[in-house]
């Protein structure tokens, strides 16, 4: 394979360069279809009108205030001159203890993205236990940058597949786009609902989320079994 740049870290050899260049050809293939793919993406007719503008329960925006409850519509979530939304549901169900840990793992790294997300994009948190229960969990977890909604009382999860009809919680980014004749469902992360493929997990958050990402770059990787947890000794 010829030499596809000049870098060479200490102490490494003849095979490890070949095998490295081997995966290094790789990895530009994969940026290439990560590219291809987002412009898929990206390309999609306009998806179906929503089905309402549903009437979500938020905080409000001091996070010390926990008392403090407002109705917010979907159509309030598209602030001027942004018309795309990512909306994703929180795996937290409105009798649950505490919520999914895989989906706090996520929404720790979220909350750091989301002032630079807010430049470009809307971006909220939906879920269908109640707004103090949410507002509460998140204080724990420091959550200040995440916009938090709870839906409960409406049919959004059951619309956009967040939940299944026995009430299971989903963990699925859902975007919607405000459109000159409303707002439209663009996109979701479907890749959860599709028949599970031998030795894959459904990994349909992965672009996403940053600790898988980085788990993939060391020989370790994700382990065998194992997954974030609420908390850990």
């Amino acid at each position: 394979m010829a030499e596809m740049h000049d870098k060479r870290f200490p102490g490494e050899n003849a095979d490890y360069r070949v095998a490295r260049n081997a995966l290094l050809a790789a990895e530009m293939e994969l940026r290439r279809q990560v590219e291809a793919v987002a412009a898929m993406r990206r390309g999609l007719p306009p998806g179906g009108p929503v089905k309402e503008d549903y009437l979500f329960k938020e905080g409000a925006a001091d996070p010390a205030d926990r008392e403090t409850v407002t109705e917010t519509r979907l159509s309030d979530l598209f602030a001027e001159g942004k018309d795309s939304l990512a909306l994703y549901g929180f795996m937290y169900g409105p009798d649950a203890a505490s919520p999914c840990p895989m989906c706090t793992a996520f929404l720790d790294s979220l909350n750091g993205v989301a002032l630079h997300a807010s430049q470009q994009i809307n971006l909220a948190v939906v879920a269908k236990a109640p707004i103090q229960k949410i507002r509460a969990f998140a204080a724990s977890r420091g959550w200040t940058n995440l916009r938090l909604l709870s839906s409960g009382g409406t049919t959004y999860n059951a619309d956009y597949f967040t939940e299944t009809p026995d009430g299971e919680q989903i963990p699925v980014m859902n975007v919607f786009r405000k459109t000159g004749d409303g707002i439209r469902h663009v996109y979701g992360t479907e890749l959860f609902f599709v028949p599970e493929e031998p030795d894959q997990n459904p990994r349909h958050m992965d672009m996403m989320f940053p600790l898988w990402n980085l788990l993939d770059i060391t020989p370790d990787g994700r382990g065998t079994n194992w997954f974030p947890g609420l908390s850990y000794d």
